[in-house]
Protein backbone atom coordinates (compact mmCIF):
# COMPACT_ATOMS: atom_id res chain seq x y z
CA UNK A 1 0.00 0.00 0.00
CA UNK A 2 1.39 3.31 -0.10
CA UNK A 3 1.59 6.41 2.44
CA UNK A 4 -1.71 6.78 5.13
CA UNK A 5 -3.62 9.59 4.07
CA UNK A 6 -4.49 12.26 6.26
CA UNK A 7 -6.88 14.70 5.68
CA UNK A 8 -6.17 18.50 7.55
CA UNK A 9 -8.52 20.52 9.17
CA UNK A 10 -8.49 22.93 6.00
CA UNK A 11 -9.13 19.68 3.82
CA UNK A 12 -11.78 18.11 5.93
CA UNK A 13 -13.28 22.31 5.96
CA UNK A 14 -13.07 22.03 2.05
CA UNK A 15 -14.90 18.93 1.64
CA UNK A 16 -17.48 19.29 4.52
CA UNK A 17 -18.44 23.26 1.98
CA UNK A 18 -18.44 21.36 -0.94
CA UNK A 19 -19.91 18.60 -0.41
CA UNK A 20 -23.35 20.75 1.38
CA UNK A 21 -23.15 23.37 -1.59
CA UNK A 22 -23.63 19.84 -3.98
CA UNK A 23 -26.48 18.91 -1.75
CA UNK A 24 -25.03 15.48 -0.60
CA UNK A 25 -26.66 14.31 2.55
CA UNK A 26 -25.76 12.17 5.44
CA UNK A 27 -26.75 8.99 4.00
CA UNK A 28 -25.11 9.86 0.62
CA UNK A 29 -21.58 10.17 2.41
CA UNK A 30 -22.19 7.10 4.37
CA UNK A 31 -23.13 5.00 0.80
CA UNK A 32 -19.79 7.22 -0.65
CA UNK A 33 -17.25 5.22 2.51
CA UNK A 34 -19.10 1.88 1.62
CA UNK A 35 -17.23 -0.79 0.24
CA UNK A 36 -15.32 0.07 -2.96
CA UNK A 37 -17.34 3.41 -3.82
CA UNK A 38 -14.39 6.10 -2.59
CA UNK A 39 -12.12 4.02 -4.93
CA UNK A 40 -14.68 4.25 -7.96
CA UNK A 41 -14.71 8.00 -7.48
CA UNK A 42 -11.02 7.83 -7.32
CA UNK A 43 -11.09 6.89 -10.93
CA UNK A 44 -13.33 9.25 -12.00
CA UNK A 45 -11.35 12.26 -10.49
CA UNK A 46 -8.20 10.63 -11.90
CA UNK A 47 -9.41 10.94 -15.79
CA UNK A 48 -9.89 6.85 -15.67
CA UNK A 49 -13.50 6.55 -15.73
CA UNK A 50 -16.49 9.12 -16.48
CA UNK A 51 -20.06 9.52 -14.99
CA UNK A 52 -22.91 8.39 -17.64
CA UNK A 53 -26.25 9.77 -16.08
CA UNK A 54 -28.74 7.26 -15.93
CA UNK A 55 -31.61 7.95 -18.37
CA UNK A 56 -35.19 7.06 -16.68
CA UNK A 57 -37.92 5.56 -19.45
CA UNK A 58 -41.00 5.00 -18.44
CA UNK A 59 -43.36 2.48 -20.15
CA UNK A 60 -46.27 4.52 -20.11
CA UNK A 61 -48.12 1.94 -23.23
CA UNK A 62 -48.28 -0.76 -20.42
CA UNK A 63 -51.36 -1.69 -18.79
CA UNK A 64 -51.32 -0.06 -15.30
CA UNK A 65 -51.18 -1.53 -11.73
CA UNK A 66 -54.93 -2.36 -10.96
CA UNK A 67 -54.60 -2.83 -6.97
CA UNK A 68 -56.44 -5.32 -5.60
CA UNK A 69 -60.18 -5.60 -5.25
CA UNK A 70 -60.97 -3.08 -7.44
CA UNK A 71 -62.77 -3.56 -10.99
CA UNK A 72 -60.89 -2.25 -13.35
CA UNK A 73 -59.13 0.72 -15.16
CA UNK A 74 -61.87 3.00 -16.94
CA UNK A 75 -59.77 5.24 -18.83
CA UNK A 76 -55.98 4.84 -19.62
CA UNK A 77 -53.92 7.39 -22.13
CA UNK A 78 -51.29 5.73 -23.67
CA UNK A 79 -48.10 7.92 -23.89
CA UNK A 80 -45.29 5.48 -25.69
CA UNK A 81 -41.65 5.81 -23.41
CA UNK A 82 -41.39 8.52 -21.20
CA UNK A 83 -38.25 9.88 -20.81
CA UNK A 84 -38.40 11.21 -16.91
CA UNK A 85 -36.85 14.39 -16.88
CA UNK A 86 -38.69 16.71 -13.62
CA UNK A 87 -38.08 19.98 -15.49
CA UNK A 88 -40.46 19.39 -18.31
CA UNK A 89 -43.25 17.95 -15.73
CA UNK A 90 -45.29 20.92 -13.90
CA UNK A 91 -47.83 20.84 -11.64
CA UNK A 92 -51.55 22.09 -12.72
CA UNK A 93 -54.15 23.37 -11.04
CA UNK A 94 -57.50 24.14 -12.53
CA UNK A 95 -59.07 27.49 -12.44
CA UNK A 96 -61.62 26.17 -9.42
CA UNK A 97 -58.61 24.63 -7.06
CA UNK A 98 -56.89 28.09 -7.64
CA UNK A 99 -59.13 29.96 -5.55
CA UNK A 100 -61.54 26.98 -3.72
CA UNK A 101 -62.38 23.60 -4.76
CA UNK A 102 -64.00 22.16 -7.81
CA UNK A 103 -65.81 18.61 -8.11
CA UNK A 104 -63.30 16.07 -9.61
CA UNK A 105 -66.16 15.53 -12.25
CA UNK A 106 -65.77 18.68 -13.67
CA UNK A 107 -61.85 18.52 -12.73
CA UNK A 108 -62.18 15.70 -15.50
CA UNK A 109 -63.56 17.89 -18.00
CA UNK A 110 -61.19 20.60 -17.16
CA UNK A 111 -58.70 18.52 -17.46
CA UNK A 112 -59.18 16.82 -21.37
CA UNK A 113 -56.61 17.53 -23.66
CA UNK A 114 -53.87 18.43 -21.36
CA UNK A 115 -50.37 16.29 -21.51
CA UNK A 116 -51.78 14.68 -18.19
CA UNK A 117 -49.26 11.37 -17.00
CA UNK A 118 -50.68 8.17 -16.08
CA UNK A 119 -50.53 6.07 -13.45
CA UNK A 120 -47.50 4.39 -14.79
CA UNK A 121 -45.22 7.18 -13.77
CA UNK A 122 -47.03 7.02 -10.35
CA UNK A 123 -45.84 3.78 -10.41
CA UNK A 124 -42.30 4.19 -11.52
CA UNK A 125 -41.89 7.26 -9.64
CA UNK A 126 -42.67 5.22 -6.41
CA UNK A 127 -39.95 2.49 -7.08
CA UNK A 128 -37.23 5.35 -7.47
CA UNK A 129 -38.12 7.95 -4.96
CA UNK A 130 -35.10 9.68 -5.42
CA UNK A 131 -36.34 10.91 -8.77
CA UNK A 132 -39.40 12.58 -6.90
CA UNK A 133 -39.04 16.58 -6.82
CA UNK A 134 -38.82 18.02 -3.15
CA UNK A 135 -41.15 20.43 -4.33
CA UNK A 136 -43.73 17.49 -4.46
CA UNK A 137 -43.98 17.26 -0.69
CA UNK A 138 -47.07 18.29 0.98
CA UNK A 139 -49.45 18.21 -2.26
CA UNK A 140 -51.39 15.07 -3.47
CA UNK A 141 -49.67 14.80 -7.05
CA UNK A 142 -52.79 13.21 -9.19
CA UNK A 143 -52.12 11.32 -12.24
CA UNK A 144 -55.12 12.00 -13.97
CA UNK A 145 -54.16 9.83 -17.37
CA UNK A 146 -55.35 6.68 -15.62
CA UNK A 147 -58.96 6.81 -14.46
CA UNK A 148 -59.93 3.38 -12.21
CA UNK A 149 -63.09 2.07 -11.27
CA UNK A 150 -64.02 0.51 -8.11
CA UNK A 151 -65.48 -2.43 -6.76
CA UNK A 152 -68.31 -0.53 -5.87
CA UNK A 153 -68.50 1.08 -9.42
CA UNK A 154 -67.12 4.91 -8.20
CA UNK A 155 -64.51 6.29 -10.44
CA UNK A 156 -60.86 7.48 -8.64
CA UNK A 157 -57.53 9.12 -9.65
CA UNK A 158 -54.18 7.73 -8.07
CA UNK A 159 -52.23 10.41 -6.13
CA UNK A 160 -48.77 10.50 -4.82
CA UNK A 161 -47.74 11.93 -0.99
CA UNK A 162 -45.19 12.09 1.58
CA UNK A 163 -46.21 11.23 4.81
CA UNK A 164 -43.25 12.63 6.66
CA UNK A 165 -41.51 9.85 6.06
CA UNK A 166 -41.70 7.95 2.74
CA UNK A 167 -43.72 8.59 -0.29
CA UNK A 168 -47.07 6.51 -1.21
CA UNK A 169 -50.15 6.43 -2.95
CA UNK A 170 -53.64 6.44 -2.75
CA UNK A 171 -56.87 7.73 -4.68
CA UNK A 172 -59.18 10.65 -4.71
CA UNK A 173 -62.86 9.77 -5.93
CA UNK A 174 -64.10 12.12 -9.00
CA UNK A 175 -67.56 12.59 -6.80
CA UNK A 176 -65.11 14.36 -4.37
CA UNK A 177 -63.53 17.84 -3.86
CA UNK A 178 -60.35 18.58 -5.33
CA UNK A 179 -58.62 21.64 -3.62
CA UNK A 180 -55.03 23.82 -3.93
CA UNK A 181 -52.95 21.53 -2.88
CA UNK A 182 -54.35 18.42 -5.53
CA UNK A 183 -52.05 19.54 -8.56
CA UNK A 184 -52.34 17.35 -11.60
CA UNK A 185 -48.79 16.26 -13.39
CA UNK A 186 -48.55 17.20 -16.80
CA UNK A 187 -46.10 17.55 -19.37
CA UNK A 188 -45.22 21.43 -19.80
CA UNK A 189 -46.42 22.33 -22.90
Amino acid sequence: MGDKFVMSARQADELDYALGRCGWSAADIKRLCEGDMAATFLLVIRGHAEVVQVKHFINCDADPFLPEGWKGVEFHRKQGQFLWEPEKVRLHLAEGQQSGSVVGTDLRTALEGKPVLNANVLDYLLAHPHLIPESWKGKLVFFWGTIYRLADGSLCVRYLSWDGSRWHWSCGWLDGRWRGRNPAAVLCE
